[in-house]
Parts: C-alpha cells; structure tokens; sequence
C-alpha cells in the first residue's frame, strides 16, 4: 500500500522499518520538530527522522495540524503534503500531536493506530509505565482506527503478552515495538483483503496512563516494597527513580524485595542491617533491597560496585518526598 506514516520515538521507527520490510510504500513521514537534547541540548531530530531521511524518504515536522491554531501555515502545507501523496492509511504511533478531523478523513482507509496497550485499558500517553506500575500481568498491542477521541476507536487487531517479574519499560517496550510493527503489517494485509472487522471498545475497564512526570520518579518510602519494586521498573530507563541521601539524589535502576524480617521500629527509607555488599530499605509494608543504583555524573553501577565508592550504614536513612 501506498502509506504516511506519523511517529517519533524509537517505539514508532520500529513499525516504520517494519512496514518498508514488508513492502509499503511510505510517501511521506510526520514527526515531531527537533528537540534539544544532551548535556550540549543541541538540537536533535527524532528516531523516525533520522530513519526516514536514512531511507530517502520525505519527512514533514509541522508544529500543528489544526488550521485554525498557532501555526496555520505550517497545517496548510502538511494539508498540501498529504494530499499530494494520495495515501491509501496513515500509520500513526506515538506522534505527539493530535490529529484533527481533516487529517482522519484524508486516507483513503483512514488513520490507524498502533497503540501500546490491550484497549481501552491505559488509554493514553504512557501505557507502558503505567502497565508494570499497577502490577498488570499482561499487555499488548491494539492497532485501533483513529476518530477524535483520546484513544476511543474502533479495535482492528490487538494480542496480548505476558509483563515477566524482572520486566522494565525499557525491556517491555521492545517486545510492544516489535509486537507493534508485525500487528499493523497484518493489519494492512487484511484490509487489503477487506476482512478487517472493527471492533467498538468495551465500555468497562477503561483506564488513563497519565503521561510521566519527573517529580513521580521521586520514592516515598512509606509505600510497600512491592509497589516502590514496581516503580523501580516502571521508572527504567525514563525518568529513572530517585532518593535523596545526606543532600546526594541518587538513582535506582534495580531491586528485588527482600523476605527479610522489617524491624518495627525502623523507619520508612531506613537502611537495614545487612551481613554483605547489599542495601537493604525499610518500606511502609516489607523491606527492599536495592541492587543497582546511580551517583549523580556516574555511571548505573551493581551494588557493590556502588558501596566501594559511597559509604552508608545501618540507620542511615533515605529522605521521604516531603524532605526533598
């Protein structure tokens, strides 16, 4: 088919290579504007751009699509560009810009979506964070046709995959990618067939993945052990979860919960005893043990690699979100 493909970060260029790997033909690429980015922020082009150009295809970075918002100019000219392609679908995958009703109506098959969720559960910007933060045991993918709702159309494909115990966003968005481009290339052959059989979402079980915030990555240590182990994950590698200890922030980017027994007097984000190179957290409910863990300007280091260069001891306490 004849596509425009719509996407930004690594998530969407996996499904662009995908669909040139099975044969489409992608006219033309809509991505975000460059960014800055690094510690020079110099201004960086998006995965999706630097992977079109590398394939010489013609790439678009409007602001806006809405041709009646800030940026006119550059809609009508993205308008001109669409149109000129006469694309039978648009391939969209976390573009980061909402997509007006002329954009939907303009392919032939209209916009398809390649969502990284099982919908209409995690409706929303970060479906994956979101997914491994509330324990979920499995996700998925749900390619679903585009209408002006945040999420709301009508499902076309979806499949499931476990999220293992030691998964993080990092590791489970690779399989999603991955699952994500194959789904939409079988997406594509069956509306070629015309077999595809749209699917409203169900009413019940609809969920939100707020987009992350970085002051969510900060641990309250008066949470469960299992629920700070879960945002741990959820937190790898964006924006990485953190504590303060002795005016030093610190990272996580590993733990594991610990059977050990949790002293009752011990307070939240105290460090617990322990009889080797490990760190272990007193929680609101349980004890966490930290296995992998960041200075500020270093590098991820395992636990004992990380205690040879930054001395704690039992009773030594991580500092709660309000002390911060």
């Amino acid at each position: 088919m004849n596509l425009i493909f719509a996407g930004t970060p690594e998530f969407a260029r996996a499904a662009l290579a995908r669909l040139l790997e099975a044969g489409h033909a992608v006219s033309l690429v809509l991505t975000q504007p460059d960014r800055p980015a690094g510690r020079g922020m110099k201004l960086q082009a998006s995965p999706v751009k630097q992977f079109a150009q590398a394939q010489g295809i013609t790439v678009a970075q409007p602001r806006s699509l809405r041709l009646d918002g800030k940026f006119p100019e550059e809609a009508a000219a993205a308008r001109a560009a669409i149109a000129a392609t006469g694309a039978d679908a648009m391939i969209v995958a976390a573009y980061g810009l909402i997509l007006p009703q002329w954009v939907l109506d303009a392919p032939r098959l209209g916009c398809l979506n390649i969502h990284a969720s099982q919908l209409p559960r995690w409706r929303g910007a970060a479906p994956i964070h979101r997914a491994i933060e509330a324990g979920d045991a499995q996700t998925g993918v749900t390619i679903m046709q585009m209408d002006a709702g945040l999420d709301t159309g009508d499902m076309l494909l979806t499949e499931a995959i476990p999220i293992g115990p030691a998964d993080t966003t990092g590791s489970l968005h690779d399989r999603l990618a991955a699952l994500g481009g194959d789904l939409i290339v079988q997406a594509l052959e069956q509306a070629g067939a015309g077999r595809l059989q749209p699917v409203p979402q169900p009413r019940q079980g609809v969920t939100y993945a707020h987009k992350i915030e970085k002051a969510e990555s900060v641990i309250d240590w008066s949470q469960p052990a299992a629920v700070i182990e879960r945002r741990i994950r959820a937190f790898n590698p964006f924006p990485g979860a953190q504590t303060r200890l002795r005016g030093e922030l610190l990272k996580l980017w590993e733990s594991e919960i610990d059977s050990g027994h949790r002293p009752i007097d011990a307070g939240s984000g105290q460090i617990l005893p322990s009889s080797g190179a490990e760190i272990r957290v007193a929680c609101g409910d349980g004890v966490l043990r930290l296995t992998q863990l960041q200075r500020p300007g270093g590098k991820r280091l395992p636990v004992a690699d990380f205690l040879r260069g930054f001395e704690l001891a039992a009773g030594d306490r991580f500092e709660t979100p309000g002390e911060l």
